[in-house]
């Protein structure tokens, strides 16, 4: 069966650094995009970072642009969100997901990871 699991998440202050994980199983990795989506309560899922395993395309959102970086890893099937330079707007649950590509159609999702950063 399909199956991502989000880890990293913690707490920082503002200006440091964390790297989330996206573990996944059940299905061929590199046909597939992953995505990293962020939710704060009482404020709407923003997509925030995804890579397209087929050729390593790579999407950001604006506000996140040269802070955080994308990658992946086929030999592990996993999926790194580096970081860095947080801000206390950064804080939210993540999550990650797979779809056929980034823009949308994602259909299985992991637990979420909790990152909280600290003025």
């Amino acid at each position: 069966d399909v199956q991502l699991q989000a880890s990293g998440g913690g707490l920082v202050q503002a200006g440091g650094s964390l790297t989330l994980s996206c573990a996944t199983s059940g299905f061929s990795f590199d046909d597939y995009a992953i995505g990293w989506f962020r939710q704060d309560p009482g404020k709407e899922r923003e997509a925030v970072s995804c890579i397209r395993n087929t050729d390593g395309t790579t999407y950001y959102m604006g506000t996140v642009k040269g802070r955080f970086t994308i990658s992946s890893d086929s030999a592990k099937n996993t999926v790194y969100l580096q970081m860095n330079n947080l801000k206390p707007d950064d804080t939210a649950v993540y999550y990650c997901a797979r779809a056929p590509i980034c823009a949308y159609d994602y259909d299985y999702w992991g637990q979420g990871t909790l990152v909280t950063v600290s003025s």
